[in-house]
């Protein structure tokens, strides 16, 4: 019983003290006092201990080294485990080789579990690397993440209703703004009788009516021929306060009296002009140009140039288009085209540059036409049919058959449909380029789009068929264009064999 509590404050003596210089030397004194009896071996510990405190001062005073960090004393650990009675050993996965690990079976000594040869292997390759994959589809897309405003979203709210039951709305807003209401008013003032004023179709709507409404109803009537019952309607609104003051009835009354020849001029003009809103005077402009007063539109035009007044475009584009019916007002075209050159608002439609173009093809300005098309592209306008056709026209009068050709090849790269017009220029610059195939190709495409060849058309296939010494086609081509109404005189074959 002593032997072994002096056995355990040695040790736990030799634990505290481990890192001194006579640690050693106290498990020596030790391990000889276990071979002695037992009764001495208890007075000797006493002596031991008594000789490693007095050491222990010794060394703290004096001490003959640096103090240097505890080293681990493998000799004590080795003690601790001889008085073990079980000791395992953990077998190294490192040393074994690939030749030893089959059959090689481990056990875990604390709970008992045997590992095979395969799970050790799936085990270690935990820490050496990447774990194998199965076979299978390995370039698997992940679904994309939701985007962020999805999650933040609030909770859907009942949105408005996008259809609008009519029923519901008042009997003014379903009337004051439909055209086929405002149409019909002029349909049953056209069908009063001439002593009857339009008053008595326009009051009983009058509670519905609004400002502006009225300028459709006016303008029909100006179409319909009826300038007298605009006017009538135009004095019949000023007389209602919640219709009048207003430019829109104001500015369709006035076109569809200059129009008809049934304006009245008043002496002064510049008073008139000078008082006149945008709308007004553009209005007065285009019914003086509709009516033929040319004259008196260009001295509105001049007029507003004075006193630095900006129009529209398209009341320039009208003004040509009617100066330029008469050969002798070439000059005056020319003066206005320079005038819409310098515009940097310059705005106008495919019809009104279409029929510019006209203009100047017929006045052999193929630079101003070039001109119009580039700007008209640049802008970003889609080409229709028609103004293929008058730019192949134009190439065409200018003798750049090349260059209407490749007019031709864009205009069907844009899948534009070709009407009789388009396929009367087009063989005409077959003819003249003299390729009768794709004149005869063209004129098939014609009939299979179901026109009926016009008279020039069978004139430009005789001629061609004529040039190339193909009489028999000739022949067959005029009993089909007689077949169609048409008849050939004597001059014209002559013509056609020259």
């Amino acid at each position: 019983m002593f032997d072994q509590m002096l056995s355990r404050n040695c040790c736990m003596f030799s634990t505290t003290y481990e890192s001194f210089p006579w640690s050693l030397s106290t498990y020596s004194i030790y391990h000889t006092s276990l071979t002695t009896s037992t009764a001495a071996s208890s007075s000797f510990g006493r002596r031991v201990v008594s000789m490693a405190v007095s050491s222990n001062k010794a060394n703290h005073r004096n001490p003959r080294r640096p103090k240097l960090p505890p080293e681990v004393d493998n000799t004590f650990q080795r003690v601790l485990y001889e008085d073990e009675e079980e000791m395992t050993q953990k077998p190294n996965l490192d040393i074994l080789t690939d030749d030893d690990d089959e059959g090689i079976v481990s056990v875990d000594s604390s709970d008992g579990i045997l590992w095979e040869s395969d799970e050790m292997e799936a085990i270690s390759s935990l820490f050496k690397g990447r774990i194998p994959q199965k076979p299978g589809k390995l370039d698997r897309e992940r679904p994309l993440p939701l985007p962020l405003p999805y999650k933040i979203r609030p909770l859907g709210l009942p949105t408005p209703k996008r259809f609008k039951n009519c029923s519901r709305e008042s009997v003014s807003k379903q009337v004051y703004k439909n055209p086929t209401f405002l149409i019909g008013l002029a349909r049953e003032i056209q069908g009063l009788p001439i002593e009857e004023n339009v008053s008595m179709v326009l009051s009983k709507w009058s509670p519905f009516l609004r400002k502006g409404s009225l300028s459709l109803t006016v303008r029909e009537l100006g179409y319909l021929g009826l300038p007298e019952r605009a006017l009538e309607t135009f004095c019949w609104v000023k007389k209602q306060p919640h219709l009048f003051p207003d430019d829109h009835i104001l500015a369709s009354t006035i076109e569809v009296l200059a129009g008809s020849n049934e304006l009245k001029v008043p002496f002064d003009l510049d008073k008139f002009t000078g008082l006149a809103s945008r709308s007004v005077y553009e209005a007065m402009l285009r019914g003086c140009i509709k009516g033929g007063r040319l004259k008196l539109a260009l001295k509105l035009l001049s007029m507003a140039k004075e006193s630095n007044r900006v129009l529209d475009t398209g009341v320039y584009a009208k003004l040509i288009l009617e100066l330029g019916k008469d050969p002798d007002k070439s000059t005056l075209v020319l003066v206005l085209l320079e005038e819409l050159a310098v515009r940097d608002d310059l705005n106008l439609t495919p019809q009104d540059c279409t029929a510019i173009m006209k203009i100047c093809i017929r006045l052999r300005r193929f630079e101003i036409v070039e001109g119009l098309y580039d700007w008209f592209r640049e802008s970003g306008g889609n080409p229709s049919v028609v103004m293929y056709t008058t730019m192949i026209h134009g190439r065409y009068s200018a003798n750049k058959y090349r260059e209407a050709l490749a007019m031709l090849w864009e205009m069907e790269a844009s899948n534009c449909l070709f009407d009789l017009p388009a396929y009367r220029v087009v063989i005409k610059l077959f003819v003249a380029l003299n390729d009768l195939p794709r004149a005869v190709r063209y004129f098939s495409k014609l009939k299979e789009a179901g026109f009926s060849p016009t008279f020039d058309i069978y004139c430009s296939l005789i001629k061609i068929y004529m040039a190339s010494g193909r009489v028999a086609k000739c022949k067959d081509i005029c009993k089909e264009a007689e077949m169609a109404g048409f008849r050939f005189d004597e001059h014209t074959l002559l013509k056609l064999q020259q």
